[in-house]
């Protein structure tokens, strides 16, 4: 099931960052490697759709994730 966020964070020495669901919930945490366009860094504001697993902590994590087409746009707006 794809699920729909914002970036909350991202720490590109880390490669590694926090998503905020849009129907609310805890921050889910990310790896670079889960980008599908792994080759731009994702940035505070930008909307993600992702998917989720369970990590080796027992917590959710967000993967799969792909940035949402035309919200630049809107984001350059707000």
């Amino acid at each position: 099931m794809t699920y729909f966020g914002k970036i909350h964070s991202y720490d590109s020495g880390k490669g590694a960052g926090t998503i905020t669901p849009e129907k609310g919930g805890e921050n889910l945490a990310f790896v670079k490697a889960d980008l599908h366009q792994e080759a731009a860094e994702p940035k505070a504001g930008q909307r993600f759709g992702y998917e989720t697993r369970q990590a080796g902590d027992g917590k959710a994590q967000a993967i799969n994730l792909q940035q949402e087409q035309g919200q630049s746009a809107e984001k350059q707006q707000s």
